[in-house]
């Protein structure tokens, strides 16, 4: 029993490495200048208002 607070701070340190590494990617893909996916969703909307 007296091992199961270490066990449950590394599932806690994992988890915050994982949120951090999460909100780095994501500040990275979002930061990209050539994503031809958001263009094409823009493509779509600006088609979709036109209607």
């Amino acid at each position: 029993m007296k091992r199961k607070p270490d066990l449950l701070w590394i599932l806690v340190i994992l988890f915050g490495l994982g949120v951090v590494t999460t909100g780095y990617a994501q500040s990275l893909w979002a930061s990209k200048t050539d994503a031809p996916v958001e263009f094409a969703q823009l493509q779509q909307q600006s088609t979709a208002f036109k209607r």
